[in-house]
Parts: C-alpha cells; structure tokens; sequence
C-alpha cells in the first residue's frame, strides 16, 4: 500500500498545511526558500540540489566551537545511513567555505571513530540564508558584533516542503537518534497516512502493539476498513474512536 491509496490519508492531511506563508515567515507545509551558495564540495543551488530527495538543513552557530565540532562528528557517522534513506544532508554556518575546510580537520581529529565528512557545508558569512529561514539569534554574536545561527534542522521533503524544524540554543547540542527517528516517522507517515504516537518506536507496550502508530485524523472510517482492516481502537471514557492503532510492520 501506498500513500496515494488512502484517499483520506497523507494527501488530505498535507493540504492542512498552506505551502506559503502570509508573513513571511517560514512555516511546515511551507515550500522552502531556495539559494545559491558556495560549499564545501563547490557551488549548490538548493532546489536543483534536493530534486526528489528528502532533505536536511543543519545550521551550527560557528566553525571552531566545541559543540559544533561534535556535532558534525556525529552526523558523519549518520550520513550512510541518511544516504540509504533517500536523506540529503547538508550543514550551515555564519562563516566562509575556506574556514570550514580548515576547521573539518579538526573535527576529523576530535571525533573517536574515524570518519570521512562527505556531505557538503554551506558558507553564509553574509547571513543571507539564516534571513530566509528565521535562524539568526540575535543575543548571540561573533567577534565581528554580528548574529551567529542557531542550532537548527530543517527536514525537507521531496515536494521541497518543510516537514519538521528543530531550534536548538547555541550551549545545547542535538541528538543525532532523534533526528534519525524524526525522518524515519516523517516517511513512515507520508508513505502510509499514519502518525507516530509519543516515544514512538516504544509507545503502547503496555498493550502489546509496541511501535504501533495512529492513522492519521484524517483517514475516514471507511478507508481504515479497507486499508487498516486489523488496526485496533483504544477505548476512552470519551467513546470518540479516535485512537486508532495500526501495526506498522505488516504496511507495505
């Protein structure tokens, strides 16, 4: 089964999300702004870069800064994994390509597995890309007095809308699983109309439908019988059947 089967499901629920935004301001369901830039692995044109693929965006405040050293690290050792995925990644900074390739050996060096950094890092030294997608924080500055990003991710699908941001303060570094199981429920819901409950792939053991997920509100009663014919209902005080499990495993 596939998303376009259940006429209630994924496409219904996109059309929740507006793909412009009225203030400017960069929105999910919004189609993301686009750029040319120089990298790391020479110069990208963004939409033309994602073409069909699932995206990520990673911001980090500045080259030469411990937390960001780490980061990259750890997403290195993700990339394979991203790549098997269908996942393009792609990091950011407030600074030229020619500090990120002096800084890379660093954090080649730092991280205690051997990595390769094989996926491309953007230069925004003019901050013009942070402005278009709202990841600039003004409170924190380089040596320059000039706003440094934030820590953020931006996950990006193939219709080049934006389907999940995370905003993460400089002191706070982020948690690679996470955004692994953040895109690993992002297509699980876009290929087959459900929705992942809280602590998804550990919810609902205490019932015996442990990674189960939710159809999504949108799935009407008549395509859950027909496409979802064992999921199960959870009963609530309320009587409203809204809670409705489905096992993931068995979707094709």
């Amino acid at each position: 089964m596939c998303n376009t089967d259940v006429k209630s499901g994924t496409e219904m629920y996109a059309k929740l999300y507006p793909e412009t935004s009225s203030d400017g301001v960069l929105r999910l369901g919004n189609v993301v702004p686009d750029f040319s830039a120089e990298t790391t692995q020479g110069h990208m044109e963004w939409h033309k870069w994602i073409e069909g693929s699932w995206a990520i965006l990673f911001s980090h405040p500045a080259d030469f800064t411990p937390v960001c050293t780490t980061e990259i690290g750890r997403l290195a050792l993700k990339y394979d994994e991203l790549k098997r995925k269908g996942v393009k990644l792609a990091t950011l900074s407030a600074d030229p390509v020619e500090s990120h390739n002096k800084w890379l050996h660093d954090v080649v060096a730092h991280c205690e597995n051997k990595v390769t950094i094989d996926f491309p890092i953007i230069g925004d030294a003019d901050r013009s890309i942070a402005v278009k997608y709202g990841m600039l924080d003004p409170s924190n500055k380089d040596s320059n007095d000039l706003p440094l990003t934030i820590r953020a991710v931006f996950i990006i699908g193939p219709d080049k809308k934006l389907k999940l941001s995370l905003n993460y303060p400089a002191s706070v570094g982020r948690n690679m699983e996470e955004i692994m199981r953040c895109v690993d429920a992002l297509q699980l819901s876009a290929k087959h109309s459900v929705a992942t409950p809280a602590n998804w792939p550990y919810n609902h053991d205490s019932i015996g439908k442990k990674g189960w997920a939710f159809l999504l509100p949108t799935v009407t009663p008549e395509d859950a019988k027909l496409h979802f014919p064992d999921h199960h209902s959870c009963k609530v005080p309320s009587g409203v059947d809204y809670l409705r499990l489905t096992d993931v495993s068995k979707l094709q």
